[in-house]
């Protein structure tokens, strides 16, 4: 696992996830965690606007999972938003793991996975408000050459 940190702005978040939208394969999982109003929704729809979904995605928080398929994007991405879930149990249920076999998953609030999750799972975490962000992520080996962040 490498890390790799970075302050940007808001201006600076659509570049950002467009360009690690642009490296998703299927498979792949990205999990942003922040505090609320961090700017994790901001991060994903931008990668889903690199994918090619056109107009504005809706926070998953109700739905818990919003799944997008081709020809909406072109690559199948399920936007996750594990907020509203209290127990692990309930995590079965979402099937996230059938997301994986042809799309990927963006999850927000992570840490709702407990010790359940992929291990190689790239983890982006937002501190900081305003133009004062710091996006910190941990990019595992399968990225490796694909992490567009340097």
């Amino acid at each position: 696992m490498t890390e790799f940190s970075r302050t940007y702005s808001l201006d600076d978040a659509e570049r950002i996830g467009a360009a690690i939208g642009a490296a998703l394969m299927a498979g792949d999982v990205v999990a942003l965690s922040g505090d609320l109003g961090a700017g994790k929704t901001t991060l994903a729809r931008a990668m889903l606007k690199a994918r090619g979904l056109a107009g504005e995605a809706p926070s998953p928080t109700f739905a818990i999972v919003q799944p997008y398929a081709p020809p909406e994007v072109d690559l199948a991405i399920a936007h996750v938003d594990l907020y509203r879930i209290d127990d692990q149990d309930e995590l079965i249920e979402l099937g996230l793991d059938d997301y994986l076999y042809d799309g990927a998953l963006l999850i927000e609030w992570p840490e709702r996975l407990g010790s359940e999750g992929w291990p190689d799972m790239l983890l982006l975490t937002i501190s900081g408000e305003g133009d004062a962000r710091v996006l910190t992520a941990s990019v595992p080996p399968a990225w490796g050459a694909r992490w567009p962040l340097r």
